[in-house]
């Protein structure tokens, strides 16, 4: 589908604001969203124009579901806290007849060897290699910013005992089966505790940094780091550090999870290279004539050929997709079905009858504590899809039958 709506589509200057071109892939936005977006269109570091996905949804200071490239600065609110949040998925050898009737013993063995929520491995020796290789960049940190060690408990034992871990939320581990039958591993999980923290305090500091300096910001979660300032090197050196963290974390839990299954299966092998991708992140790329960040809030990296992982709500069908490096979009689509109502409102909206009947057929968790997740909290899924078919073709469709959630 073409694009569907646009805000200013000129760009333009008045006032001493900018408001540059706002391209969004959808006409369901609720106005707190398009409010972010034309906030973030004022801005004088935007490059060419933003770009909104059509899972596009409020967030905080910046929408989520939106892809900003920006000249020589990043937002850190815009990035957010759970710095590279994304998703992993492999392919199994195995098909759906040959997984046992129930499921029930097969989720508990996921969440026996994942800890999900709050939760931390008693020890590092499963990761000990992964963390050797993380500590230098961590370290280094720390010795930077000794603040940063203040603001988290036992922050070198936190980060070393929460990598393999899922956090909680909307985070989640899932077995599926796709239209030709085959069973794929999915997660979605990010940077935990350490990646919360930095975020946390770097957003803390592009405020503050401003505030010293006449901005007339039209929202303080726009705050931004400027190459050359006091600040700005260490926040890019700590983005990539909690990126590399939360890919390096999906790949331990992958780990976990397929050794956590095998007793339940027959011999198995993972058919087909893992895909892991951020959708929370920020990337050095090429567009429109210049080199700029790319910060994708709630959007996933959609190349040309590139392989990526579209997940639809708990009960809800998910997508293997692959891109078609759609300019306009900054060769990006969406991170999954989006929001439609806060978990508050979907706490107060939905019982725990409504949740049964709505994840039929899928293996979960179907208490009270994840009512915020039931499907009818988010938009539907094939009409995302719908949305951008310029942007990526399917190449797997997938339904769950098991959820592990946060």
């Amino acid at each position: 589908m073409p694009i569907q709506m646009e805000l200013n589509k000129q760009s333009h200057k008045a006032n001493g604001q900018h408001d540059w071109p706002v391209k969004i892939y959808t006409r369901d936005i609720e106005q707190s969203a398009l409010s972010q977006l034309k906030n973030v269109a004022k801005l004088p570091i935007i490059h060419s124009h933003i770009a909104a996905m059509p899972d596009v949804h409020a967030g905080v200071g910046a929408t989520v579901g939106s892809v900003i490239p920006t000249h020589n600065a990043i937002i850190p609110a815009a990035v957010g806290v759970d710095i590279g949040c994304g998703m992993t998925a492999v392919r199994l050898s195995i098909r759906s007849a040959q997984l046992p009737d129930s499921l029930s013993d097969m989720r508990s063995a996921i969440e026996r060897a994942v800890p999900v929520g709050l939760a931390a491995h008693k020890t590092v020796s499963v990761r000990t290699s992964a963390c050797k290789k993380l500590a230098p960049g961590i370290e280094w940190l720390f010795a930077k910013h000794p603040t940063l060690l203040k603001m988290m408990k036992q922050p070198q034992i936190t980060w070393t005992k929460q990598l393999g871990t899922l956090g909680g939320g909307h985070h989640f581990i899932e077995v599926c089966i796709d239209d030709d039958k085959h069973v794929w591993v999915m997660l979605h999980s990010g940077s935990r505790g350490i990646g919360n923290t930095i975020g946390r305090y770097f957003i803390q500091l592009a405020k503050r940094d401003m505030g010293r300096h006449i901005y007339n910001l039209p929202d303080k979660d726009l705050a931004y780091l400027t190459e050359g300032t006091e600040h700005f090197n260490d926040y890019y050196a700590a983005l990539q550090w909690a990126q590399e963290y939360a890919r390096v974390n999906r790949e331990e839990m992958m780990k976990l999870v397929l050794r956590a299954i095998q007793p339940f299966l027959p011999g198995f092998i993972t058919d087909r290279s893992a895909i892991n991708c951020h959708h929370n992140y920020v990337s050095k790329e090429h567009h429109y004539g210049a080199d700029v960040y790319v910060t994708r809030k709630g959007a996933i990296s959609a190349r040309q050929g590139e392989l990526g992982i579209i997940p639809g709500s708990m009960g809800a069908k998910s997508y293997i997709v692959s891109g078609k490096g759609e300019e306009q979009s900054f060769c990006s689509c969406a991170h999954g079905a989006g929001r439609t109502m806060s978990r508050t409102a979907a706490r107060h909206k939905f019982k725990k009858q409504d949740l049964i009947e709505q994840t039929k057929g899928v293996e979960c968790r179907k208490d009270k504590a994840v009512i915020d997740e039931i499907p009818a909290a988010y938009k539907d899924i094939d009409q995302v899809m719908e949305n951008q078919q310029d942007l990526v073709k399917v190449e797997h469709i997938l339904k769950q039958v098991l959820c592990v959630k946060g």
